[in-house]
């Protein structure tokens, strides 16, 4: 039953929505940020040099790694996966982010909580070097319990459309480069959860992971903005993939001519140990492995195979991991991985 005020009448803090919590939320987020506050963002569009310039434009949320870091209590790095899992996915092409926006949804307005989920989203656009041009806060009781919320992410990019990266030029030959993911990412909760419920694993225990399981699977996503900007200084890429929900075999296809097949060798780099973990302790077979989760590769690119030592040269400059973890052959398009095992 709805409560009403001292006052005899029903207001809307009755209902379980505090406007006042909302108006504090916004002028905290005011104080750091100019963009905010307004009811739309402008953004000045650049196209000098540009023979055809196109936006892009692309929408994700975390998944249920959200439940992971709502019984955690760490809610300070899930604004990070929630950028980057969208920026990521706008320089697939070949372009160039230019901002970001969020929509948090909660049932109740939590002023600690709510600080420190969109101080992540503040660090994601930092690193991905763009602005958050602003948002929307929603408190919807009755939709999400008290303590629960939801997270979604908008951004927009530019590119010359005369200059996209399609994977149209991909041929046989090339070679397929690996960029380190920095554990699972944003993908394959909900098997993650029920692979540590059914083998009763603590989450405050470290599993020779070096840290809590718990923290290993809070490792927010990699922004690979910076570096494939610095790469594509150099060597052109001729396809990119985020290697997200589908693994390798569900995204890197998406990139390939209809005649063109990539052949990975999982034994060209070190999967995190998690990944291993959750295989033996949840009994989950290698190829569902490969096909849910990313096992370490975050992003993949194809270059010219005489290409190959230069980006990766240039990916390492900054700060990333990367090896040559396959090639394309003639064959019809998919993706195969091969007998090693990660």
């Amino acid at each position: 039953m709805t409560k009403r005020s001292k006052t005899g009448k029903l207001s809307y803090a009755d209902s379980g929505v505090s406007i006042e919590e909302g108006d504090a939320l916004v002028k905290r987020l005011a104080r750091k940020n100019k963009h905010i506050g307004g009811f739309s963002g402008a953004w000045p569009l650049a196209t000098k040099g540009m023979r055809k310039p196109v936006l892009l434009a692309s929408t994700d949320g975390v998944g249920t790694k959200l439940l992971v870091a709502q019984r955690a209590g760490k809610l300070d790095t899930i604004g990070i996966d929630l950028v980057a899992m969208v920026v990521n996915d706008l320089i697939v092409s070949g372009a160039k982010p230019l901002f970001f926006l969020d929509y948090y949804a909660t049932g109740k307005l939590n002023a600690k909580e709510s600080d420190a989920i969109l101080r992540g989203i503040s660090r994601g656009c930092e690193e991905a070097g763009i602005p958050l041009l602003g948002g929307e806060t929603a408190e919807m009781p009755g939709v999400y319990e008290p303590g629960h919320f939801d997270l979604a992410g908008f951004g927009v990019a530019i590119a010359d459309g005369a200059k996209m990266v399609d994977g149209s030029k991909v041929k046989p030959g090339n070679a397929i480069i690996g960029v380190a993911s920095s554990g699972i990412h944003s993908n394959g909760y909900s098997l993650v959860r029920a692979a540590a419920k059914r083998a009763r694993l603590d989450m405050k225990k470290e599993y020779g992971l070096g840290a809590s399981l718990e923290d290993v699977l809070l490792a927010p996503t990699r922004i690979y903005v910076r570096a494939v900007a610095a790469m594509m200084e150099d060597v052109r890429p001729l396809a990119m993939s985020h290697i997200t929900g589908g693994g390798l075999p569900g995204n890197l296809v998406r990139v390939l001519p209809k005649d063109c097949m990539a052949t990975i060798d999982a034994r060209s780099w070190e999967a995190p140990a998690v990944f291993g973990l959750l295989r033996e302790k949840g009994d989950i077979e290698r190829d569902e492995m490969f096909r849910v989760f990313n096992m370490g590769i975050g992003y993949a690119i194809v270059v010219p195979k005489t290409k190959a030592k230069r980006a990766i040269a240039i990916l390492e400059a900054q700060g990333e991991r990367a090896w040559t973890i396959g090639e394309i052959r003639k064959g019809r398009r998919g993706v195969r991985i091969g007998n090693g095992d990660a």
